[in-house]
């Protein structure tokens, strides 16, 4: 039922759709019988089916015609069908043969890849393991210092290892080449033993330059390093007979130019005797016709001494058969720089040799190196103790100190430290007898009694002055490498040159004697050190200030007898005005008519002697100047302040004020004396 109800709702639709066509809503429009109108369609169908049959039979043959040809096309794309079959079958088939082949090509390729590696190693396996006849040739027969024999010994030693290397692997084949390998070594050991010996050996003929030597045997250092590898006991042998041989060499060597180098020294060296504080007497000479260190000057004073740490310090050494011929004397620190820049030169040289033919650093190349030259360290060590137990020269000292300071720099730089404690011990020696020295010179210049000396004289005292120069000398040579020992024992010894200068001063009658007599020797010594130091060194500013303190009293001095009045009256007649107590300037009114009047008729004579008595009391010109300078400024400042307190009640009003000279004639006045300078 339900199938009949779905087949009319299409009966319907299709009725429905057909009504809707153009034609048949024509037709309904036109009120057109439909029955006629479907006759009329039908029999206009069957014209056209009768065309079309008519057409087909006229077509007929090329239809038949187009119908084998269809035909053939369809036999033919059956055979290319079966064709494009076989040929995909065939693909695939092919496709797994590359696919073998490639799993092929891999295999092989490993397996190549394998062969080559073991025929690699087998190949150097093989060349390791054989000995050759040119090894066999070049080490029983070539002589050690050919190349070609140092070639083979590398060869040899890298077999020799390789065999060794492979026996723990227990390799049989090491059994065939172990024997022959042995007598190779044993023969190549005895050859280089006996050439390193005789190189050795070579440095005990006279006048051999071994340097020349150690320079050879540093091309051949790889036969001390098979001797190692090797044959330990004879490479042992070898150190040993070099470490007996130059330790015998270097300390015959330095012996003797230690011997020969001291004949050089000056003949008379200071004693115990040549202090600062001891008297000069007619007993020692001061200027000698001989080469004589002995005198004050010398001995207190730096010079040219002070080229031993500057343009002498790395200079060639000194000849002693070449200096004798000449007749050149030299003092102690110029011998102990040559000595000691020769000990630097060859311990450089020997250091880096044994560190490098030896192959020991550290600990090893310090002890190694002390067994070579420690000897000749020991002979230095007790000629300088010797030496100084009668040394009082205290600035050769000091200098040998400071050549030990930068010889020690030299040799870092050289990245060589195998002389550090030998120069520590050097150092131990030194500083207590500079010290010594020292503290004997404090000690003569606090015992030094003024009434020995008999009579005075205002000029710098020759103690104050071998002061200067000593401390400016120490002072010098400190700055590089300062120490606080020095700087303190410098202080104890100004100290007392200090307290010396004073107990001399005290001799002098007159206030104003001292003040020339102290100027003259704080000026002295401040010269002296701002000649050889730094500017603003410690001892410079304490004489600077002590000399700025004496200068200002002695002003005060000198111009009190001609102008003592006028600042007396001023200084007075200031402290009553800032006391507040004006009425006390009326007690002093009548001091001020005779102050104006002997200021004007004295004050160009008074310039005059106040000028000639400067320039007479002090041995520096230029101190004296300045001096000069400061009591006519220190003067129109008095006279300044006069004139300011006249300018006051009750002092405003005298008559005399007009007959006070103008300040500004006064300055053209001291001008004059200012030009002459």
């Amino acid at each position: 039922m339900a199938t009949d109800d779905q087949t009319l709702e299409e009966v319907d639709v299709h009725i429905q759709e057909n009504l809707e066509d153009d034609i048949i809503k024509e037709a309904l429009k036109s009120g057109m019988d439909l029955r006629q109108y479907s006759r009329q369609v039908e029999k206009e169908l069957k014209e056209v089916e009768n065309a079309s049959i008519q057409d087909y039979i006229q077509e007929s043959q090329n239809i038949a015609s187009l119908h084998n040809q269809i035909a053939a096309c369809d036999g033919i794309l059956e055979r290319m069908e079966q064709m494009l079959r076989t040929f995909q079958e065939d693909l695939g088939s092919i496709s797994h043969e590359i696919l073998t082949l490639q799993e092929q090509s891999v295999s092989m390729n490993i397996r190549l890849k394998n062969r080559q590696a073991i025929r690699g190693e087998l190949s150097q396996f093989v060349d390791d393991m054989v000995v050759p006849d040119v090894l066999i040739n070049h080490i029983l027969e070539t002589p050690v210092v050919e190349k070609d024999f140092l070639e083979q010994i590398y060869v040899l030693d890298h077999k020799i290892s390789f065999v060794k290397e492979q026996a723990f692997k227990e390799v049989h084949s090491c059994q065939d080449v172990r024997d022959i390998l042995d007598k190779l070594k044993f023969k190549a050991l005895s050859k280089i033993r006996e050439y390193l010996l005789q190189r050795i050996y070579s440095f005990r003929k006279p006048m051999t330059n071994y340097q020349v030597t150690q320079d050879t045997m540093l091309k051949f250092k790889f036969f001390y390093q098979f001797l190692m590898t090797h044959e330990r006991e004879v490479a042992r042998e070898i150190r040993d007979e070099y470490v007996d041989t130059m330790s015998k060499i270097y300390f015959s060597y330095f012996k003797s130019y230690t011997t020969r180098l001291m004949k050089l020294q000056f003949e008379e060296t200071a004693d115990k005797d040549d202090l600062m504080g001891v008297e000069d007497t007619a007993r020692k000479s001061i200027f000698s016709t001989k080469p004589s260190l002995k005198n004050k000057a010398t001995i207190f004073t730096l010079g040219d001494r002070g080229n031993v740490l500057t343009t002498d310090l790395e200079s060639p050494i000194l000849v002693p058969h070449t200096a004798q011929k000449n007749e050149t004397k030299y003092t102690f620190e110029s011998l102990f720089r040559s000595q000691q820049y020769a000990l630097v030169d060859n311990a450089c040289r020997e250091y880096l040799f044994l560190t490098e033919f030896f192959m020991v650093s550290g600990t090893g190349a310090q002890d190694l190196f002390h067994a070579v030259i420690g000897k000749t360290l020991t002979m230095f060590m007790k000629h300088v103790d010797v030496y100084i137990q009668d040394c009082y020269d205290s600035i050769a000292v000091f200098l040998c100190i400071h050549i030990i300071h930068r010889f020690q720099l030299l040799m870092h730089k050289r990245a060589v430290p195998a002389l550090d404690k030998y120069w520590e011990a050097l150092l131990q020696l030194f500083w207590p007898r500079f010290e010594y020295i020292l503290q004997l010179n404090i000690q003569s210049v606090r015992d030094c009694d003024p009434q020995k000396f008999g009579s005075f004289d205002l000029r710098p005292h020759y103690i104050t002055r071998r002061y200067a120069e000593f401390s400016a000398a120490l002072v010098g040579i400190n700055e590089n490498f300062p120490s606080e020992q020095v700087t303190r024992l410098l202080a104890a010894l100004q100290g007392e040159v200090e307290n010396f200068i004073l107990r001399m001063a005290a001799e002098f009658p007159g206030r104003k004697e001292q003040l020339v007599f102290l100027i003259n020797n704080y000026d002295m010594m401040l010269s002296v050190l701002l000649e050889r130091t730094r500017e603003d060194s410690k001892e410079s500013e304490s004489f600077k200030e002590l000399l700025n303190a004496r200068t200002h009293e002695y002003v005060e001095e000198i111009l009190s007898p001609h102008f003592g009045g006028l600042i007396s009256f001023v200084k007075m007649c200031e402290n009553y005005l800032e006391r507040g107590q004006s009425e006390h300037l009326k007690k002093e009114e009548k001091k001020v008519p005779q102050l104006v009047r002997s200021f004007n008729s004295g004050w160009k004579g008074s310039l005059d002697d106040i000028n000639k008595d400067i320039m007479k009391s002090f041995t520096n010109f230029k101190n004296g100047t300045n001096i000069l300078q400061v009591a006519l400024t220190q003067l129109i400042q008095y006279y300044h302040r006069f004139h300011k307190v006249l300018s006051q009640n009750p002092f405003k009003n005298l008559p005399i004020r007009s007959e006070l000279i103008n300040i500004h004639h006064l300055m053209v006045e001291v001008k004059k004396y200012k030009a002459n300078f």
